[in-house]
C-alpha cells in the first residue's frame, strides 16, 4: 500500500482536525487517473460531490434567506467547480496531489477541474471515515467565507490575474511555455503570460504549475 508523505499527513490533520489513520482511503483521494494506478480519486469524488451538496443546501436554508429559486441558484454557485478550486488553492491542496508527470508538468497542480474534484475526494474520504456531522463541519470550515460573503484569504496570484483581467475588460491571460530545460528529475521550465494591450511577462520555477503562477504575480505587480 502506498502511505501518504509524512507532509501530506500532517497536512491532512490539520485540514480536518482529526488523526489520519487509514492511509489507503486518503491516498485514494488524492490521487489522479495519470498516475495509471488502479484506484484513483474518481469514486470518492462522486461521493463528495452529493455530501458537498447536502451540507450546502442544509446550510441555505438554516440562514433561511431567498426563495427556492434563488437559493438554487446560490447553491449552484457555491458548489460549482470555480468554488471548489478556490476552496482547494486557499488550502494548499495543489502541492499534495498524486499526477503522473506529464499532468503535473502540464499544470494540473493548478488545474480548476482537478483542484475541484480533489477537493469534492476528500470531503468523500472524510465521510466514510467520519460520517456526516464532522465532514459538514469540515466544509463549514472551509466555505464559510464564500456562504458568508466574506472576501476571505488572499487570491491566488493566477485567480487573481483572471479576474483583474476581466475587470479591466481584457481577454483571458495566455500561458506559453517558453522553455524546459534540465533532466527529468531535475527539470526547470520558463513560462510566459500575455494579456492582449496590456503586456507579457516570463517567469520560471521547477514546474510547469509554479512557473505558471509566479508569472501570473509577477504580471500583477508590473501592470496590476
Amino acid at each position: 500500500m502506498t502511505a501518504l508523505a509524512d507532509e501530506t499527513k500532517a497536512f491532512l490533520q490539520q485540514l480536518t482536525g482529526q488523526a489520519i489513520a487509514a492511509d489507503a482511503l486518503w491516498v485514494e483521494a488524492l490521487t489522479h487517473g495519470s498516475t495509471g494506478e488502479p484506484r484513483n480519486y474518481e469514486r470518492l469524488e462522486f461521493l463528495g460531490d452529493r455530501v458537498l451538496g447536502l451540507v450546502i443546501a442544509e446550510w441555505l436554508h438554516e440562514r433561511g434567506t431567498g426563495n427556492e429559486g434563488k437559493l438554487s441558484q446560490r447553491l449552484n454557485a457555491l458548489v460549482s467547480r470555480d468554488s471548489n478550486a478556490k476552496v482547494a488553492r486557499t488550502i494548499g491542496l495543489g502541492q499534495h496531489i498524486r499526477l503522473g508527470k506529464q499532468a503535473r508538468d502540464d499544470g494540473g497542480a493548478d488545474s480548476d477541474n482537478i483542484l475541484g474534484d480533489v477537493v469534492e475526494a476528500l470531503l468523500g474520504a472524510s465521510f466514510l471515515t467520519w460520517g456526516f456531522d464532522r465532514t459538514r463541519d469540515l466544509v463549514r470550515k472551509l466555505w464559510g467565507d464564500a456562504v458568508e460573503g466574506r472576501v476571505g484569504q488572499s487570491k491566488h496570484p493566477k485567480s487573481a490575474l483572471q479576474e483583474w483581467a476581466a475587470g479591466n475588460r481584457r481577454r483571458v491571460p495566455e500561458y506559453r511555455l517558453v522553455e524546459r530545460s534540465g533532466p527529468d528529475h531535475a527539470a526547470h521550465f520558463r513560462v510566459s503570460v500575455h494579456v492582449h494591450g496590456v503586456g507579457e511577462v516570463e517567469a520560471e520555477g521547477s514546474s510547469k504549475q509554479e512557473a505558471e503562477t509566479a508569472a501570473a504575480a509577477e504580471f500583477l505587480k508590473r501592470f496590476g
